[in-house]
C-alpha cells in the first residue's frame, strides 16, 4: 500500500495541462455546441482559481487541513451561492443529477412515492427519481415549457410525494400555480433549475422558492465548474441530510474525518476543488453573462417578431427570465418539420433545437423509459408505472412541442451576428411559407 502525498505530485505538469485546455480556441466550441453560456467567457479568472488549487496539490473538498493552506474552494462557491441567489444553504455535487438525486433522498422521498414532472426536460430529471426507489409520473406541459398545472392536479393520488417543475429553456413555471397545489395537498416542491441559472419569478431566485431547487454546473449551463451541481434549501435539517448524503453519510463533526459518525447511509456525490474553483470565477462572472443574453435575446426576438406566423413561449414573470434560449411557435407541426428541414439544408441548424425530434429532453423519444430498459431490476411499482407511458396520451404537449424552436443565445454575438441570424431565420421561413402557400 502507498500514501500519495503532495510531494508526488507534479505541480508543473498539471498546469501545463490546464493551461492548454484553457487556451483552446472556444469559438470552435461554440459552434459545435452552442448551448448555455458559462464556457463562452473563460479568462485569467478561472485559472487563478484553479492555479490556487494546483499549488496546493490538495484537490479532494474534504481533510488534508495543513497541506491546502487554508485553500477551500468547495466552501467559498457555496458560500457565493448563498450569497448571490439568497439561499439559506447550499451543498455542493459532482452534477446537477447527484443534485436532484440528493435533494429527494434528503426530504424523505423513496420506494413507492410518486413525482410529479413534465414530459419535456433532460432525462436527468427521471433518472435522478428512479435512482432512489420514487416513481416519475410525467405529465403534460403548456405554451410555457414548463409544468402545466392543471395536468398536475389531474395527476395527483394517495401516492404522490413531490411535484417538481423543471425550469426549462431559462425561463420559469408558474410557480404561484405550483406552490398552491402543493401547499393544499401536502406535497413537496422540489425545484430543477439546472437549466435556468440565474433566473427570477417575483423577485425570488429560481431554485430558492420551494422545499429544495438544484443546479447543474456542467459544461454548457449558464455557469460551468465542468462537471458540478447544487442543492439550495432554506431548511436547516434538509442541508444537514444533504451534507452527509454526498459524502457516504459522513456527519462532519468531528476534525478527523476518519473518525466521523455515520448517521446514516450516504453515497459519493462530492464535487472535486478543481470543479469548484472553476466555479467560482464563473459565479463573479454571473451578472455579466446575464445582461448580455438579454441584450442578444431581446434583439433576436425583436427581429422574429416581425413575422406574424412566429409567436413565443409564455414567460409567467417576463422580467425572470434568464434568457438563454429564445424559444419560439410556428403555426402548424408540417410547417415546422419544413423550417427545420430548411435550416438543415442551409447549414443554419447550429444553436436551434427542435425538441420534438431530440433524443434527450422529450418523451416521444424516450424508448428506453417507456420499455424501462435498466442495467438492473426495477421494483414492481416502478416498471408498471414506466410501461404505462407507452400508452398514455400526450397529445396536449404534442400540439405544443411540435411546433416549438428554441434558439440558444451566445454571449459571442456582436449586434451584426444577431441581425444576421435573425434575417436568415426569417428567410427560411417566409421561403416554406411561400412553398406551403402554392401547394395548398
Amino acid at each position: 500500500m502507498y500514501i500519495l502525498t503532495t510531494s508526488f505530485i507534479n505541480k508543473n505538469f498539471l498546469q501545463s495541462i490546464f493551461l492548454y485546455f484553457c487556451n483552446v480556441k472556444l469559438q470552435t466550441l461554440t459552434i459545435k455546441l452552442n448551448h448555455m453560456p458559462g464556457f463562452e467567457l473563460w479568462g485569467e479568472e478561472e485559472r487563478k482559481e484553479v492555479s490556487d488549487v494546483l499549488e496546493t496539490g490538495i484537490l479532494m473538498r474534504y481533510g488534508f487541513d495543513g497541506p491546502r493552506k487554508g485553500i477551500w474552494k468547495s466552501i467559498e462557491l457555496e458560500k457565493e451561492i448563498c450569497k448571490t441567489f439568497g439561499s439559506k444553504y447550499a451543498q455542493l455535487t459532482s452534477s446537477g443529477t447527484s443534485a436532484l438525486t440528493t435533494a429527494m433522498a434528503a426530504l424523505g422521498i423513496g420506494a413507492g412515492d410518486e413525482v410529479i414532472m413534465p414530459s419535456f426536460t433532460f432525462v436527468a430529471s427521471f433518472e435522478a427519481v428512479l435512482s432512489i426507489g420514487a416513481i416519475p409520473v410525467l405529465v403534460d406541459v403548456d405554451e410555457s415549457l414548463t409544468l402545466n398545472p392543471q395536468a398536475v392536479l389531474n395527476a395527483i393520488t394517495r401516492k404522490t410525494k413531490c411535484v417538481m417543475p423543471v425550469h426549462m429553456c431559462g425561463s420559469m413555471a408558474d410557480m404561484d400555480a405550483l406552490k398552491a397545489i402543493c401547499d393544499e395537498h401536502n406535497l413537496i416542491l422540489l425545484e430543477d433549475a439546472c437549466q435556468s441559472i440565474g433566473g427570477t419569478y417575483k423577485g425570488k431566485f429560481l431554485g430558492t422558492i420551494g422545499h429544495a431547487g438544484t443546479f447543474s454546473f456542467d459544461f454548457v449551463k449558464t455557469i460551468t465548474c465542468a462537471e458540478g451541481g447544487v442543492v439550495m434549501t432554506n431548511d436547516e435539517a434538509v442541508y444537514v441530510k444533504c451534507d452527509g448524503y454526498t459524502d457516504h453519510g459522513h456527519d462532519h463533526k468531528g476534525v478527523d474525518r476518519g473518525a466521523d459518525l455515520h448517521p446514516f447511509i450516504g453515497y459519493n456525490f462530492r464535487i472535486s476543488e478543481l470543479h469548484a474553483a472553476v466555479g467560482l470565477a464563473q459565479i463573479k462572472k454571473l451578472d455579466t453573462f446575464l445582461a448580455i443574453q438579454k441584450k442578444n435575446h431581446a434583439q433576436l426576438k425583436n427581429i422574429l417578431a416581425q413575422l406574424p406566423e412566429i409567436s413565443f413561449r409564455t414567460i409567467p414573470d417576463a422580467t425572470g427570465d434568464s434568457c438563454t434560449f429564445l424559444s419560439w411557435f410556428l403555426p402548424t407541426e408540417d410547417i415546422t418539420k419544413a423550417v427545420v428541414a430548411e435550416l438543415k439544408a442551409q447549414n443554419i441548424v447550429a444553436g436551434n433545437f427542435y425538441w420534438y425530434a431530440n433524443n434527450w429532453h422529450y418523451i416521444k423519444q424516450w424508448q428506453h423509459l417507456k420499455e424501462a430498459t435498466t442495467l438492473y431490476n426495477l421494483n414492481e411499482e416502478q416498471k408498471t408505472a414506466l410501461l404505462k407511458l407507452q400508452t398514455q396520451d400526450f397529445s396536449v404537449s404534442d400540439a405544443i412541442m411540435s411546433r416549438c424552436i428554441s434558439t440558444s443565445i451566445s454571449l459571442l454575438w456582436s449586434e451584426e451576428q444577431v441581425k444576421e441570424k435573425g434575417e436568415k431565420i426569417i428567410a427560411v421561413i417566409k421561403k416554406v411559407l411561400e412553398k406551403e402557400s402554392i401547394n395548398a
